[in-house]
């Protein structure tokens, strides 16, 4: 039942397989504050204080948590105050929450009470990453406009 030999470095270090991960989660409880990025193959769920970035499957975060840093997730439910963008397919900001920082998502629920200051950029299916808009009318104010492609020389011919 118990042995004295320790398990081997690999077998310490191992990343749960995907099949894994639906019944496993991470608790940062109340009273921890996490310095860093974190960036889990896991549900993440967030009681305490994050100064970073985190990057998961899932995220839920309490109503008295803080993050300090951007958050990317399939799914995210945020009732706390976040300080950074967020990325997610599914966002859910619950009444309790407050968010500072630019919101990208796929599906977005906001509850009455939710805060959100920062611009909310819709991507369709499998479309979230961060590319220019099609129409330079909707970029955003700091952003730089794209250098104009050069002209292709024609090749067809007139007969």
């Amino acid at each position: 039942m118990f042995s004295k030999s320790n398990p081997s470095q690999n077998e310490e270090m191992a990343i749960p397989s995907s099949a894994d991960n639906r019944s496993t989660f991470s608790v940062i409880g109340s009273d921890v504050t996490v310095t860093g990025d974190i960036d889990a193959s896991v549900d993440l769920h967030v009681d305490g204080r994050v100064d970073g970035d985190i990057r998961c499957a899932t995220l839920v975060q309490a109503g008295n948590s803080t993050v300090k840093g951007a958050i990317s997730a399939e799914q995210a439910r945020i009732a706390g105050r976040v300080e950074g963008s967020i990325t997610a397919k599914e966002l859910i900001v619950e009444a309790s929450a407050k968010v500072v920082g630019d919101v990208t998502y796929e599906k977005l629920s906001i509850e009455t009470g939710g805060h959100v200051e920062g611009s909310f950029r819709h991507k369709s299916a499998g479309t979230l990453k961060k590319d220019e808009p099609k129409d330079p009318a909707l970029m955003l104010v700091d952003e730089e406009p794209a250098p104009e492609p050069a002209s292709k020389a024609s090749s067809a011919s007139i007969g």
